[in-house]
């Protein structure tokens, strides 16, 4: 059985009707009227424990509220979720024990007591024992580095300090799934490093399901083998990486550098795109010829001193299939 099932899961919201002017301002005030915006409209998939899976659409398209159906915070309005055997919005509290989320526009540590503190509060929610909450702690503190900011106040963190430790709090009391919306959103380079690799130890390590919605695609290409793309509340594609990149990144680059600078160059089945002296830039379609016949026909023409085959970006490939409404 799957850990988590999610079946034609929907979500509506009725939303006040405002009209203009003086006279529509007072009929809707005497009168209210409603209408019915659908924000997740009858997604479906399924994880295995131990998965690390990408939830990832443009802004609107449903993500964040799928995530807080997932986590127990809404209630459907039709379809079905079921989490570790368990449906969220009935049994929440015995949920949220079992489960790590973190928001990465919110914090669930307190903003003016020092991490530490709490972590102790934490303790004695999830009633952790305490020798377990010590190891935990310990070796949180270590792969997060969190030791020179344990006594400080959350309110004086920096982002990626408090982003650290609200990913040591949402996991002291070893939850098997973690949820995680924008969780390196405004971080440096340095800060988002430093959770990617924390994120892939405590899945690889401790099999913890991480469902992560984002969009830094830099986060899933490093972390993700599988990704589920939503769209105006719809599943448009669900599958791995390098599917994604075989079925929609049509167009590869040949880079090559030759002897010397050659004017007027030309190749079959490929485009000149770019030309920086001896160095060429040749766009193909996977369709129209395959990197190997494609580098037999620039051996065969140019004296060639190296070559390198660049694949699509993810990023690229995604925003592709936004713009088209369907991934086909």
């Amino acid at each position: 059985m799957p850990l988590i099932e999610v079946e034609d899961l929907r979500k509506t919201f009725s939303v006040a009707v405002r009209r203009g002017g003086r006279m529509g301002a007072l009929r809707s005030l005497l009168a209210r009227e409603y209408r019915q915006v659908t924000a997740v409209d009858g997604v479906s998939f399924a994880l295995e424990a131990g998965e690390m899976v990408g939830y990832i659409g443009p802004n609107g398209a449903g993500k964040s509220t799928t995530i807080k159906m997932l986590t127990g915070i809404l209630v459907p309005s039709g379809g079905r979720i079921e989490i570790d055997g368990r449906i969220p919005h009935q049994r929440r509290v015995e949920h949220v024990r079992r489960i790590g989320v973190v928001f990465g526009q919110r914090s669930q540590l307190w903003w003016d007591l020092p991490a530490i503190e709490s972590f102790e509060l934490l303790r004695h929610i999830y009633r952790i024992p305490e020798p377990r909450w010590r190891a935990n702690l310990r070796e949180f503190t270590e792969l997060l580095e969190l030791g020179p900011f344990l006594e400080t106040p959350v309110r004086q963190l920096s982002l990626g300090q408090r982003m650290r430790a609200d990913l040591a709090a949402a996991l002291l009391h070893e939850p098997k799934i973690l949820f995680l919306d924008e969780p390196t959103i405004g971080l440096d380079v340095v800060a988002k490093e430093r959770i990617r690799r924390f994120l892939h130890d405590i899945n690889r390590e401790r099999g913890v399901t991480v469902i992560l919605t984002t969009h830094d695609l830099d986060d899933i290409t490093r972390l993700c083998q599988r990704v589920v793309l939503i769209d105006h509340g719809r599943v448009i594609y669900d599958g791995g990486l390098e599917r994604l990149r075989e079925r929609f990144g049509r167009e590869r680059t040949l880079v090559v550098d030759l002897d010397q600078e050659v004017n007027g160059m030309s190749v079959p089945n490929a485009e000149l795109v770019r030309r920086e002296g001896p160095r060429a830039w040749l766009r193909f379609s996977r369709e129209a010829t395959t990197a190997a016949a494609l580098i037999a026909e620039v051996a065969a023409r140019y004296r060639v001193r190296d070559l390198t085959v660049e694949e699509p970006q993810i990023e690229a490939i995604v925003r592709g299939i936004y713009e088209t409404g369907s991934a086909g």
